[in-house]
């Protein structure tokens, strides 16, 4: 998992605070006419499960770094489970998707200094700003570049929406707010959702936006409460080597720069000029609000060494018997962190068995069942993506350049990090009533006698966080599932302890290591879900897409309106 913790490392929360879930059950949108066909139970195997958990997260595959000695390794290893499952290989004959990385490491970073008149404002790299460039230049250099306070840098024309309607910020920089406009409204009624935090409160997203708009660099306003994280998280991912997909031809804009600022810092930078953050910051929740040039200039620059190398998807087919140009997504990433800070017995390989040895395995387990039952009408896809570690980068690089198109996928469902503490009675859904495969969804959890939890957090906006985000940015339908809450043994405390003894254990750490006492009865129940799902999924004659007013629906309607076949 990226830079996060969450279901089953994020129960804390969600366990503790489930008076202050966002209220919306999955299945939002009951959507009758969907055609959900009822399916037998899968013949899963545990055995699979416990073996092919056990080999990717041994000490044998180094914590499988991409680019590394354990990416063979693993590669090898999903190439010959896949095909002893009796899948087909997913791309042209090939079992793989080569994916070009660039690796960038800033280094010599400059003071972040603001221009004011006759006094310069100047702040140090990692304590009072981060900054890192997408571009793959030796050199970035702001110079005088002016500063524009945006809001919160959205343009969301079916929101009526648009932060930077009548100003020109070419060439500039723009300073965002982090989350959306309603982050503060207790409920989930509201332009963006309320207290659940939309894309467009995403960091990704204000960055993409910036350079649409030809902003020479972006800088958020880190903010704790609505940022979900502290200074230290943010300084710590935008600090030393960042791995990025290879732009292709035709790459969308970039801008030179995106970084984040203390809010103390922003504070004093607008003082300087006689605005107030607070005063600003409560303008940018209004619809009316309007830019403000600050009339001052901002200035940095730093050097670049840059690494390229090719990592892997693997990806894996078994062909449908009637649509087989209709595709079903299973997805979950096989990387984890590689060598890293040592433990206090010297143990520094990350070895990622949990995150995310069990999704992975649980790729090739439900594989093995679809291939028990027999070819479905639709075509089942099992992908394993690289570098999700580093920000979700195979599965951007598939969502890019898609194997099998877009539009002719249904669908899909992401799996990341099992919860292996023993069965639960409900399952924790990440982003419920975005989608019409919430119906799916109710249909697999009413058959096997569950229920789902809503999401504990929505104002943290986990649900951009994982491979399955790739997917939807580009409007394919995603589910994304979570170990639940409700421990059978034990109930909400015993499922509180079990992700608090692993957050502050073993989350991206040594330990996070493979145990032969674990308890695998609830992965199974979760895994016969996930069956349950694309079984049904892959058996239905529907299309489902993402419910009216979801920020993906409109990206989906239009890549369906040019399709000749699919969706």
């Amino acid at each position: 998992m990226m830079k996060r913790a969450i279901g089953f490392s994020g129960l804390i929360a969600g366990a503790l605070a489930l008076a202050a879930c966002d209220g919306m059950m999955a299945g939002g949108e009951t959507a009758p006419e969907l055609d959900i066909p009822e399916v037998e139970a899968g013949d899963l195997s545990e055995a699979t499960m416990i073996d092919v958990t056990r080999e990717l997260s041994s000490d044998e595959f180094e914590g499988r770094m991409p680019g590394t000695i354990g990416e063979e390794k693993t590669v090898a290893l999903l190439t010959e489970r896949f095909e002893a499952a009796g899948l087909q290989p997913g791309n042209s004959g090939s079992w793989v998707q080569e994916v070009p990385l660039v690796e960038i490491t800033g280094s010599n970073f400059a003071p972040l200094t603001i221009t004011n008149g006759e006094t310069d404002l100047v702040y140090d790299f990692g304590s009072e700003w981060v900054g890192v460039t997408y571009r793959e230049d030796a050199q970035t250099q702001l110079a005088n570049s002016e500063l524009v306070f945006v809001g919160y840098g959205i343009n969301a024309p079916e929101r009526d929406w648009n932060d930077y309607e009548g100003i020109d910020v070419e060439g500039k920089t723009v300073v965002i707010l982090v989350n959306d406009p309603d982050y503060e409204t207790p409920g989930l009624e509201g332009p963006f959702n309320g207290k659940a935090m939309t894309f467009y409160g995403r960091w990704t997203y204000k960055y993409e936006e910036a350079a649409r708009q030809g902003a020479a660099a972006a800088l958020i306003v880190h903010d704790t409460a609505p940022a979900s994280y502290g200074w230290n998280v943010v300084e710590s991912s935008w600090s030393g080597p960042q791995a990025y997909a290879a732009r292709g031809d035709n790459a969308p804009p970039m801008t030179s720069i995106n970084g984040w600022i203390q809010k103390e810092v922003a504070a004093e930078i607008l003082s300087s000029r006689g605005f107030d953050l607070a005063e600003l910051s409560a303008q940018a929740k209004t619809q009316d609000f309007e830019a403000v040039e600050l009339g001052i200039t901002a200035s940095t620059s730093f050097q670049n060494d840059i690494r390229t190398f090719t990592s892997q998807n693997v990806i894996g087919i078994l062909p449908g018997s009637e649509a087989p140009e209709e595709y079903v997504l299973h997805t979950a990433h096989w990387d984890h962190l590689g060598r890293c800070k040592a433990a206090p017995d010297g143990d520094d390989i990350c070895n990622g068995a949990v995150d995310n040895a069990t999704g992975t395995a649980a790729l090739v387990a439900l594989a093995e069942a679809h291939a028990k039952a027999g070819a479905a009408s639709r075509s089942l896809v099992f992908l394993a993506v690289t570098a999700e570690e580093s920000g979700l980068l195979g599965a951007y690089y598939y969502a890019s350049n898609p194997v099998f198109p877009l539009d002719q996928t249904v669908g899909g469902i992401n799996m990341d990090a099992f919860q292996v503490a023993g069965p639960a009675k409900d399952v924790t859904v990440v982003g419920p009533g975005k989608s019409q495969l919430d119906a799916f969804m109710n249909a697999a959890l009413e058959a096997d006698g569950r229920v789902a939890t809503p999401n504990p957090k929505p104002e943290a906006g986990y649900y951009y966080r994982s491979d399955h985000f790739a997917f939807a940015k580009q409007g394919v339908p995603m589910l994304y599932i979570d170990g639940g809450e409700d421990l059978i043994d034990g109930g909400t405390k015993a499922g509180a302890a079990v992700a608090a003894e692993y957050t502050e254990n073993r989350y991206h750490g040594p330990k996070d290591e493979f145990n032969e006492d674990w308890d695998w009865s609830g992965v199974m129940a979760d895994l016969q879900l996930y069956y349950r799902i694309g079984r049904s999924m892959a058996m239905s004659s529907s299309w489902p897409n993402w419910n009216d007013g979801d920020e993906f629906r409109a990206i989906r309607d239009e890549s369906c309106a040019g399709a000749e076949t699919g969706c």
